[in-house]
């Protein structure tokens, strides 16, 4: 079994295993037609139930013939110009390269003596992403492994600096369409269940900020202490981005912890012609940022940034067997003393080789497509009788509903939409996504892939309202 060990004596056995494997994924994403294959569950299941994991195969070949099977056969392929459903970015190819690199050396980026170069390339990358925010000098963060912990890790900081005796007294202060793992977060760090507090948003989904004001006022007049506010740069449902420079005003005069979930738009800290959508980001006290949405990096890539790199402290926890105390003395960076994580990927080298192959405009000017994709995709919309489309998009998602000529229950209309959607995924031929407007039923477009054109736009519009006819034609000889 020492065979399958990667080392020294292994090394052409791990080039013609990986070469392999490669070789197949690549017919495979050569050959793929569809984003989907419309296979179900039920279908699907009883191939994978049917493995014995106690029997090896003991051959690579015969694994690889398994996993197209039970795996990339069926695998929702994001590369595909007709997958516009989630925030799933195609990759670019020096991320995929990084991937493969750090995979095979396997460094742990906890402590300098599981990484030495890994630890400093982390921290040059935190360093250029921090100075493309804006947030001074003294700025600093660590990679994690998604929004959702960064935003954890964020308010765990905010919490901190709120110094407060009573956790119930503390408020979080959100839009209504923030994501949802703030509420989580704010479980997670045993809030109470009033501690967020939902802020309305305006026709453009935009926080209120007159709303703001009025809570935040409200939440001092009753003795409690506002902990932080939440702006969301890239809301996940509409792209809109909160008003940055008036929130960060209130924050200031409230004194009050300003965290931005820009994990969709940070992609525009790299755009050649929208920068400027974010403004205020810089008076940020931490931001989120998710490199695998608007940065092209494969799963997982993301980082929490701070304004003061000391708040940092609150996540830090010293082992003698890991990172005793002495080692910050004797200035031994260890990642770990920022982190809610201990053993974790070196995931910043395939921003890294992105960079360093691609450049920083070559990620931006592919962000900018898409946005500029969806404002052709809305004017396709807006102009098209069959649809309603909510909003006009500030970053590139599209949320939409198919509304038939005859006048329709609105219940109706919603259970055609959602009968479109599935149908349309068990297809195959394109995948979006769905969500609820004032309670109604709409499907979204995801733009993330600059292939994606306004023509593929246009034909999955009239596969959307095929659908939808078909359902309501059969509803209505249902009831007749």
């Amino acid at each position: 079994m020492r065979s399958h060990l990667l080392n020294d004596t292994t090394a052409e056995r791990y080039r013609s295993s990986v070469t392999e494997g490669i070789e197949r994924v690549a017919a495979k994403l050569a050959a793929t037609d569809r984003p989907f294959t419309g296979v179900t569950v039920d279908a699907l299941a009883p191939t994978i139930d049917a493995i014995d994991l106690d029997q090896p195969l003991h051959d690579t070949a015969a694994v690889l013939d398994e996993l197209e099977d039970v795996y990339l056969r069926d695998a929702i392929y994001f590369h595909h110009p007709r997958y516009l459903a989630h925030l799933n970015c195609p990759v670019v190819i020096p991320a995929v390269l990084g991937e493969a690199v750090l995979s095979a050396v396997n460094s742990s980026l906890d402590t300098w003596d599981q990484s030495a170069g890994g630890t400093l390339i982390e921290r040059k990358l935190i360093d250029w992403t921090t100075a493309r925010i804006g947030l001074g000098e003294n700025a600093d963060g660590v990679f994690t492994s998604g929004g959702t912990q960064s935003n954890l890790q964020a308010l765990l900081l905010a919490r901190e600096e709120a110094k407060s005796d009573s956790l119930a007294e503390l408020r979080i202060f959100a839009s209504e369409v923030s994501h949802f793992s703030v509420k989580k977060s704010a479980k997670l760090l045993g809030l109470g269940q009033d501690s967020v507090v939902s802020i309305p948003v305006d026709h453009d989904k935009r926080m209120q900020t007159v709303a703001l004001a009025h809570e935040l006022e409200r939440c001092r007049k009753d003795g409690l202490v506002p902990m932080a506010v939440v702006a969301t740069a890239g809301t996940t449902d509409f792209g809109s981005i909160d008003p940055l420079p008036e929130i960060a005003e209130l924050c200031e005069q409230f004194d009050t912890w300003m965290h931005v979930d820009a994990a969709y738009g940070c992609g525009l800290l790299a755009s050649l012609k929208y920068r400027g959508r974010i403004d205020g980001i810089e008076r940020a006290d931490s931001v989120t940022v998710d490199y695998h949405k608007s940065f092209f990096q494969p799963v997982s890539s993301s980082a929490v940034l701070v304004r003061d790199a000391s708040t940092l402290r609150h996540a830090t926890y010293h082992a003698e067997y890991l990172n005793p105390r002495r080692m910050v003395t004797e200035r031994i960076p260890n990642q770990v003393d920022k982190s809610l994580q201990t053993t974790r990927r070196f995931d910043a080298l395939k921003l890294w080789m992105t960079l360093r192959t691609m450049g920083a405009d070559g990620i931006g000017q592919l962000f900018d497509e898409v946005c500029d994709l969806a404002v052709e995709g809305w004017q396709l919309l807006a102009a098209d009788p069959r649809f309603d489309v909510v909003v006009e998009p500030t970053l590139s998602t599209l949320v939409f509903r198919y509304i038939p000529a005859a006048v329709t229950d609105p219940a109706e209309i919603d259970r055609a939409n959602l009968y479109a959607r599935k149908a349309l995924f068990a297809s195959g031929a394109a995948v979006v996504a769905g969500t609820k407007v004032q309670g109604r039923h709409y499907l979204k477009f995801t733009l993330l892939n600059p292939e994606t054109t306004a023509e593929d736009i246009a034909a999955v519009l009239d596969l959307i309202a095929g659908h939808a006819e078909q359902y309501l034609g059969e509803s209505l000889d249902r009831a007749s």
